[in-house]
């Protein structure tokens, strides 16, 4: 029976006729508001960073439009200034105390103005947006300011900044200058949207204290191809860095009257610890949150230092524990322990209160039994997904009767899986412990996220530090007891000196090893330091002072989530006074953005909060809606549009023809098709050879294999191949300078920096310049590991014939006489035998002793991604 053909292509044809219109519709649209400049600008003086965005838009329409200025900023940053110039006027925004901001919200919502409020959260960033109308032809200046303290995160600062554009931009520019006076010990960038392309408007510029990275693209380098005005500035650009260290008391830096004291020494020997994971197996963890908590479990057991004691306490409606007591991080029990953790399965409500106080009562017991060793520390790591419903479950009462089992004596870390989970009540049970919360997005990383985590608190190296400096030469001093310093991390003092004679500001910092005190002695010269925050270039004046101000409205803020009701109320009033003060945008205060006559008057900034609903459990917030536009956006901006509704409204118009093609293709007889020509798993170019390539396929199962081992270049390849699935189930990188290590699956690719993971899609654009190497992956899904003097190493996840992952090589000569492994012996002595006589497609190949048979065949060369080119190579099977 026929397909009714006619009437099927007239719906077709009616359907592109209906999206393209709207495709052009968008584009025309689109480009009435025209962003002819976006700068931004970041100056980072001692970790203190300044970042000033500016969007100049013009509205090439014959009619008003109304536009939406969008930028994402990093969660720890405080907005400190906004303001808008339509025609010459500047129109501010002004920071007040919260429920001044909100009366005057609400008298907007009153008078039915819709006063979107102007605020997101996301899992690294958050969103500031303000909307404006601007006249036919007229022109609007957006500039945002914000700053930011960049905190240590396993041995590296991190810059983030989030650059996205959405339409092609006349002046472009990024700057970022950044000074530290202790030196720059190394410094890499990172981006998910740069290309070989765009690299060419990268430069960076660095001497021993002073680094210079300018981003300025042109036009042509920012298209994203010559047929679409579509740019491919669109995502993250990242500065990584760290400061020269030694052992001692660290470093005290001194501006206008104000000093910061930097403090991570170098050297120390770790401290031993136990350790006690509270998992939660609650029904609410089946399915993916158990799977992922298990996969981090397991990697963390294996992280353990044989020093270490630890035990594993997995809780539903009862607590159950592993181990009836603490047992030392042996391989055997470590073994023991990956199995224990396999096999946990998730059912049952959530007792959190009997989970914690059992794991408190080992360690009293282990204590008091004198099994902890001297010196070592104590540590609760908490992972749950929900609020108690079994056992206690006032939360009040679970916070109250942690606390006093714990009585100082061990720190409680607590990890929230998910948005479901209350973490004010687990703030507030890690804070009050001398711990910290961290939420766990549910995401495919979240078993990186949980193992991130772990590696901040994996390696303790002092106890009870304490910062003193004379009584005469300071005052209004930050934090400066801790409890714990980890590797990787850093503390941060800040204070205002007193007027005095002396130019000498004296430090000491007293800790605690296992077997011993210690104290470190330090000072600084008033003058001299002054003399090097006089750069105009390269710092902001008067940041130490804003520093100070910003780290001590953090700790206040801090205090009050186990305040008492009386404490939280002074300690509120004394942040909210710095907040309005140094006009900083904190959960306590809101910034409300004035606009012209006649528009909507009070769009209202405020700084999100992970408690949501409450901001630190004093104030609850103001309504939060964002308005809805059917929308395009532009650079930094968001252009209301009226455009016709699509019948599948999640789908873009590109999307749209897409999905109709396969319709199309559906929908046509299949003919049979010849045995598709395979790629094989990895692609060798011979060695002393410019044209033949060996072309290497893994016929047998085994455990991890090494696949190249090349100790003078610092280089190794590991494998495992599974027959039953014919492909790898994994490969993994790892370079020994800089240290890095590269593990993909068929699903991802993780990147481990100097304990540092991060995970990536396949196809999803990085690129990465660390010193003496070069990591990129492009959208074909192509992951490059190059350097100057290293082989390039090339990985790929095939999504063609025979599927899975696929690993080639570039730049063999570089390979050093001790190159190793099943495919690093191609790379010693080879010798081919003679073609045989009747079939000139076979010869025999002898390795190191041993003869593989070779057959001349067609392959697929996958190094471009998909759908392959046909080559002629040397087949082998291994």
């Amino acid at each position: 029976m026929k397909t009714p053909a006619p009437a099927c292509a007239c719906g077709i044809v009616l359907a592109l006729l209906s999206r393209l219109a709207v495709l052009q519709t968008a584009r025309a649209q689109k480009n009435d508001i025209d962003i002819y400049s976006l700068t931004v600008d970041s100056k980072v003086s001692s970790r203190f960073a300044h970042t000033v965005i500016t969007s100049r838009v013009v509205n090439r329409a014959d009619a008003a439009k109304e536009v939406t200025f969008q930028m994402e900023l990093p969660k720890k940053a405080f907005i400190t200034n906004f303001s808008m110039i339509i025609d010459g006027v500047t129109y501010p925004g002004n920071i007040r105390e919260k429920i001044a901001a909100q009366e005057q919200y609400s008298a907007a919502v009153a008078r039915g103005e819709s006063a979107g409020l102007v605020k997101a959260t996301g899992r690294k960033v958050e969103q500031f947006q303000v909307s404006v109308n601007v006249a036919p032809a007229a022109k609007v200046t957006f500039e945002l300011v914000y700053e930011e303290l960049l905190k240590r995160h396993l041995g590296a600062y991190e810059l983030l900044l989030k650059v996205r554009p959405q339409q092609l931009v006349k002046h472009l520019q990024m700057d970022i200058h950044i000074f530290e006076p202790q030196g720059i010990s190394f410094l890499e960038t990172e981006s998910t949207f740069m290309t070989n392309e765009l690299e060419k408007a990268l430069t960076i510029s660095q001497n021993e204290t002073k680094a210079h990275i300018r981003f300025k693209p042109t036009l042509s380098q920012q298209q994203n191809s010559p047929e679409l005005q579509d740019t491919v500035v669109d995502g993250n650009f990242i500065v990584r860095y760290d400061v020269n260290r030694t052992l001692s008391g660290g470093s005290i830096q001194i501006e206008n009257g104000y000093f910061v004291h930097y403090f991570a020494p170098e050297g120390l020997s770790g401290i031993p610890k136990n350790v006690i994971f509270v998992i939660d197996k609650s029904g609410s963890m089946s399915g993916k949150k158990i799977q992922q908590t298990q996969e981090a479990l397991i990697k963390i057991l294996e992280d353990l230092s044989l020093k270490d004691q630890f035990n594993l306490i997995s809780f539903s409606g009862e607590a159950t524990q592993w181990k009836p007591s603490l047992v030392p991080a042996s391989a055997e029990n470590v073994k023991e322990a990956k199995s224990y953790a396999a096999n946990i399965h998730a059912q049952g409500g959530t007792n959190i209160n009997d989970a914690m106080l059992m794991a408190v009562q080992q360690l009293d017991k282990a204590n008091r039994e004198e099994l902890l060793p001297s010196g070592s520390v104590s540590l609760l790591i908490l992972l749950t997904d929900g609020d108690p419903t079994m056992g206690e479950t006032n939360p009040t009462k679970i916070q109250k009767n942690v606390q006093d089992a714990i009585n100082g004596k061990y720190s409680l870390f607590c990890l929230g899986f998910g948005f479901d989970v209350s973490y004010a009540f687990l703030e507030k049970l890690a804070l009050d412990n001398g711990g910290l919360a961290r939420r766990i997005y549910e995401d495919s990383d979240s078993s990186l996220q949980l193992q991130d985590f772990y590696q901040e608190v994996a390696n303790p190296l002092l106890t009870a530090v304490t910062f003193e400096y004379p009584n005469n030469a300071v005052e209004e001093v930050t934090k400066d007891n801790f409890r714990l310093f980890f590797k990787g991390s850093e503390m941060v003092v800040a204070g205002k000196l007193r007027d005095q004679d002396s130019d000498v500001l004296s430090a000491k910092v007293s800790g605690q090893l296992p077997m011993q005190n210690i104290t470190f002695q330090t000072e600084s010269r008033v003058t001299e330091q002054e003399d090097k925050f006089r750069s105009p270039k390269y710092i902001f004046h008067g940041f130490m002072e804003r520093l100070w101000a910003y780290l001590t409205i953090q700790q206040l803020l801090e205090k009050m989530v186990s305040a008492s009701d009386a404490d939280k109320k002074a300690l509120k009033t004394q942040a909210l006074g710095l907040s309005l003060n140094y006009s900083f945008v904190t959960p306590l205060t809101s910034m409300v953005v004035t606009k012209p006559e006649g528009q909507q008057q009070s769009q209202v900034a405020e700084k999100p909060v992970e408690n949501g609903g409450c901001e630190n459990g004093l104030l609850a917030s103001v309504p939060r809606f964002r308005t809805h536009y059917d929308s395009t956006s532009v650079p930094g901006l968001m252009l209301k549009l009226a455009a016709p509704v699509l019948a599948h409204a999640s789908s873009s118009p590109d999307e749209a023809l897409d999905d109709m093609d396969l319709r199309i293709k559906e929908t046509s007889p299949t003919a049979l098709l010849p045995a598709p020509i395979q790629a094989p798993f990895v692609i060798l170019p011979l060695p002393g050879q410019s044209v033949e390539k060996l072309c290497v396929d893994i016929n047998r199962s085994q455990g991890p294999m090494s696949l190249l081992s090349d100790p003078d270049q610092g280089l190794e390849v590991t494998g495992q191949y599974d027959m039953e699935k014919a492909q790898f189930l994994w490969i993994e990188v790892t370079f020994k300078k800089p240290q890095l290590q590269v593990h993909v699956s068929p699903e991802h690719v993780v990147v481990t920096r100097d304990r540092r993971s991060s995970a990536y899609k396949w196809k999803e654009t990085l690129f990465s310049v660390m010193p003496n190497l070069k990591m990129t992956m492009d959208k074909a899904g192509l992951l490059l590991l190059s350097s100057p003097d290293k082989v390039t190493i090339g990985l790929l996840s095939w999504d063609g014939p025979g599927q899975g992952l696929r690993l080639l090589l570039q730049d063999t000569d570089r390979f050093s006489s001790h190159v190793g492994g099943i495919l690093g012996q191609f790379y010693q002595d080879v010798v081919w035998g003679p073609t045989a006589a009747a079939d000139d497609s076979k010869r025999t190949l002898r390795v190191q002793g041993h003869d593989h048979p070779a057959t001349r065949e067609l392959k697929l060369d996958y190094q471009e991604g998909t759908p392959g080119t046909e080559i002629s190579c040397w087949s082998v099977e291994l």
